[in-house]
């Protein structure tokens, strides 16, 4: 067993939620680091350095965080079922030395071994990311940042695919990828949560779900100047007109196809398969409730507050 002088270790067993969760804020965790490294697709820099830079503790509640906490525990028993290796819990939080903005919260360590267990849980749909030895890459940027914290060798991970079947992979320290790994997140560490500078938008759905929650409300104020940005409103233009075209191009092929199928619902061929099914689609007429029966539409309807965005040119 690695000693202790690798990290720091913080008792969890116990620990109040919003306690753990203002812990987790005070580095970064294995969760967080394909996120950091832009390979995170549910995650992004942005949405880190918001978690990481604000006062507020959010716990993530939704039913896959529910099944995954839920499941951990299955998972580790299966683990042991396939591979014969004993597993147990940390109860600590563990914090480099020598980075000491690593953090690593692990699920499980692996008994009479340097190693650890990261388990997880995918549904039937991304069953295809783990066949033939694959593991997601920022699954596997998450096992090499416990293996830099810990100073273990070794790094086990864990898969229950719902209602389909159970994965494990092993991975051992790569050189190349701690250290690399360990730069990007001092990078971001230093160069952006301790100064308080949030990072570049990478153009995901969730750096935009970030920024409309980071700036809800827009100030009724005088426009402020624009400022650097003529390149890129002009290649925001051409972009768009290339959109136009490519969409107005698949229409067209859509189009060929259907006017080939005519009434047939079918259409397959060795590389594809195309159908053109019926679809019966119910939806209420708003605007008729709203006009006709006011009262009932005032009761039921719910407004959402956000920002538009638009581009015009002057």
């Amino acid at each position: 067993m690695i000693g202790n002088k690798l990290y720091e270790k913080i008792p969890t067993a116990g620990m109040d939620t919003n306690e753990w969760l203002m812990l987790r804020k005070t580095g970064i965790g294995g969760s967080d680091a394909g996120a950091v490294c832009g390979l995170n697709p549910y995650s992004s820099p942005i949405k880190v350095f918001c978690d990481k830079t604000s006062d507020e503790v959010e716990e993530k509640d939704s039913e896959s965080i529910r099944i995954g906490h839920d499941l951990e525990g299955y998972v580790a028993k299966r683990f042991t079922e396939a591979t014969g290796l004993k597993v147990r819990r940390s109860n600590y939080m563990y914090r480099s030395i020598a980075h000491p903005f690593m953090i690593a919260d692990v699920d499980r360590l692996v008994v009479g071994e340097d190693a650890g267990l990261e388990c997880k849980t995918a549904s039937v749909y991304n069953a295809d990311k783990w066949k033939d030895g694959d593991i997601p890459l920022h699954y596997v940027l998450q096992c090499a940042h416990y293996m830099m914290v810990t100073g273990m060798r070794t790094w086990y991970i864990a898969c229950v695919i719902l209602g389909r079947g159970f994965v494990y992979r092993k991975l051992t320290w790569d050189d190349g990828i701690v250290d690399g790994l360990v730069k990007a997140e001092s990078y971001f560490w230093n160069s952006h949560v301790v100064p308080g500078i949030m990072p570049d938008p990478d153009g995901s759905p969730v750096c935009d779900q970030v920024l409309q929650k980071y700036f809800k409300t827009a100030e009724k104020a005088d426009a402020i100047e624009l400022v650097g940005f003529d390149e890129k409103l002009k290649r925001r233009e051409e972009i768009l007109k290339n959109m136009d075209a490519l969409a107005k191009e698949q229409k067209q092929i859509d189009q060929e196809i259907k006017l080939y199928m005519k009434d047939h619902e079918l259409a397959v061929n060795g590389s594809y398969k195309v159908s053109w099914s019926n679809v019966d689609t119910a939806r209420l007429d708003t605007k008729r409730i709203k006009q006709e029966k006011p009262e009932i539409y005032s009761d039921y309807v719910k407004v959402s507050h956000t920002r538009r965005f638009e581009v015009k040119a002057a």
